[in-house]
């Protein structure tokens, strides 16, 4: 008995040793207010970043409603939430299996990247999956989305983390044809995430996360893609053990064909030429964004619990919802 006893005490000594050397996360800054440095044409200089609020449990996907309100997602309580344009926030949706990223198609449909595939959440009762596999494998945990004018979807595939990641399958990311039919359009990039097409959709731009470029694609008639390329190389990527990470998550486009980026530095401006033209920093890293507004000159952006916006010099393209 005191065998066992003395086994008991070491084991939780060591464990107590373990947890105490086990390096603690460290607590995130307050949500609080900034300015936008200037960007000509983009953004005026003293402009306030301004939080909306701040308390969310997951803040990703934001896309604009045709009201020019905005929602957004809470993909670990399956939910969306609606921001008012008195900047109250209200729920939207529930039971939403996970979803991420949103994106709207001509026919009015909310189609979003769900825990286990692509699906149609909104209008109310006509939720349904359109996609949770891929030539017979199952994808691991879709992202981000986008719907191209011909009704076909891009999306990407992380893959993740942990013991319920497949092992079968690698991150990738997919197109799925208007009839329905599963395409796999690149891989190899090593944590792809968001997504989004140029105003001609001739181009498909695709964000790697565990990576130091933003990826540019030509887009081909049957939406397949060729001739990858670094369209831009992201400011602040940090080495890690396993590599590097650029914190690169949502993209957006507007009017002019600039490209939007979600980083750990806040959000990163490029020309159509991938020239950098500035970075907007927030109080903390953001995950996603949006134009929004009744003339989509206001960005919205979501991260790490709280939403903010910022009124915009450049206008979003209004050619598709985000």
């Amino acid at each position: 008995m005191r065998a066992l006893w003395l086994i008991t005490v070491v084991y939780v000594l060591l464990a107590s040793t373990s947890l105490a050397q086990a390096p603690a996360q460290p607590p995130l800054p307050p949500a609080t207010d900034t300015v936008a440095p200037d960007i000509p044409g983009v953004v005026a200089g003293g402009t306030k970043v301004q939080v909306i609020k701040d308390g969310f449990v997951g803040t990703e996907g934001p896309i604009p409603l045709p009201d020019g309100t905005i929602i957004f997602t809470h993909p670990g309580q399956s939910r969306i939430t609606k921001i008012d344009k008195d900047g109250s926030t209200s729920p939207f949706l529930e039971n939403t299996n996970g979803s991420n990223g949103l994106a709207f198609d001509s026919k009015g449909r909310l189609i979003s990247a769900q825990a286990t595939g692509i699906g149609i959440l909104y209008p109310k009762g006509s939720g349904k999956t359109l996609l949770d596999s891929c030539d017979g494998k199952r994808f691991g945990r879709p992202n981000d989305v986008v719907v191209d004018k011909k009704g076909g979807v891009y999306f990407t595939d992380p893959v993740g983390f942990g013991p319920d990641a497949p092992k079968n399958v690698t991150p990738a990311v997919y197109y799925m044809t208007p009839a329905g039919k599963c395409l796999k359009v690149a891989e190899g990039i090593n944590r792809p995430n968001g997504v989004q097409l140029s105003t001609n959709e001739k181009i498909l731009y695709v964000n790697d996360t565990a990576g130091e470029y933003v990826f540019a694609f030509d887009i081909q008639p049957d939406g397949t893609l060729k001739n990858r390329r670094n369209f831009a190389r992201l400011q602040g990527v940090q080495k890690t053990e396993t590599g590097v990470t650029s914190g690169a998550d949502g993209l957006a486009i507007d009017n002019k064909d600039r490209v939007y980026v979600c980083t750990s530095t806040g959000v990163q401006v490029f020309s159509p030429k991938g020239e950098p033209l500035g970075t907007i920093a927030l109080s903390r890293p953001p995950q996603n964004l949006a134009f929004g507004g009744p003339d989509k000159k206001t960005l919205y952006v979501v991260g790490r619990g709280a939403a903010y916006k910022i009124e915009m010099l450049a206008q979003g393209f209004k050619g598709r919802v985000k």
